[in-house]
């Protein structure tokens, strides 16, 4: 009968959970520990430091905009009130309804034509792809003037889009990059699953739905975060859709705030809170998924 096998002091599945990029683990001791607490803080004031200090001047006065600090005192509410005065919380609202229209409307498209790409064979794929890559490489100030055009006379239909959250969320429906990275996920899936599938009396769309799809959770997860990311910053859409100021955006919005001098730093900072808070809660809620996405290629067998 085999014995239990027990970590001893130095093993190496014990230091494994310690291992740092800079190799502290090979150096055991209270010498060790303190060094990788000193580099555990120095990351946490680098990456959280201007954070915090965002926030807590969100709910201090700040009459000098290089007065910044970490420490809470005389908290007050005012900004926030100020910026709702201001409609700065209409302006939440009307990119949170983009960004869930054009998140939900990006994702079919990618993981649809992601689909095509990856498990089908077609005439002209190679340049669909070619396609998909050369509107990676044009910047938005090049597309303005061919986008406004458009949107102010849709093709066939008719439509005018000026004017109208409709405006912001088509554009964006399609991501050459949301596309590229479910095709490449996809192309790994192996080809024996879609083949058992339809021999067990599976369809096109039965097979997408309940054997390719589920296994895209993580890709699912990196064009979730990458596609939030993108709607929620666009500055060069809403400027060319909107027509007045009940149809700004949040980032278009932060923009006009800065130029009116009668607002303060302060209505400026939690401004800028509540255009950051959406994008941490995207992220920590999609953080798992996210890092299975990034490393799934990494390992292969």
């Amino acid at each position: 009968m085999s014995t239990p096998v027990r970590w001893r002091r130095g093993s190496p599945k014990r230091r494994a959970g310690f291992d740092t990029a800079l190799g502290l683990d090979r150096y055991p001791g209270w010498l060790a520990v303190a060094g990788r607490a000193f580099v555990y803080a120095v990351a946490m004031a680098v990456f959280a430091g201007p954070l915090l200090a965002l926030l807590v001047s969100s709910l201090r006065r700040v009459p000098n905009p290089s007065q910044f600090s970490i420490w809470p005192d005389h908290l007050t509410l005012e900004n926030y009130r100020v910026a709702a005065d201001r409609g700065v919380y209409r302006y939440l609202l009307n990119s949170l309804l983009v960004v869930g229209g054009g998140l939900l409307l990006q994702v079919c498209v990618s993981v649809s034509a992601a689909y095509a790409l990856a498990r089908k064979r077609f005439p002209g794929m190679r340049l669909v792809l070619l396609l998909f890559l050369s509107t990676m490489m044009m910047p938005e100030e090049v597309l303005a003037i061919p986008l406004s055009i458009v949107l102010n006379d849709l093709p066939v239909v008719h439509w005018r889009l000026i004017g109208s959250l409709w405006g912001m969320i088509i554009p964006v429906g399609a991501w050459a990059l949301s596309i590229l990275v479910m095709s490449e996920f996809m192309k790994d899936i192996p080809i024996e699953l879609d083949e058992a599938a339809r021999i067990d009396g599976a369809g096109e769309l039965r097979l997408f739905w309940s054997v390719i799809l589920p296994l895209c959770r993580p890709a699912l997860g990196v064009i979730g975060i990458f596609g939030f990311a993108m709607i929620w910053d666009q500055y060069v859409l809403p400027l060319l859709v909107a027509q007045n100021s009940a149809q700004f955006t949040l980032p278009l919005a932060l923009r006009t705030l800065r130029s009116d001098e009668q607002v303060g730093v302060g209505v400026l900072l939690a401004g800028a809170v509540l255009a950051l808070l959406p994008t941490v809660g995207v992220f920590l809620f999609f953080q798992r998924q996210f890092m299975k996405g990034l490393t799934a290629g990494a390992v292969k067998g």
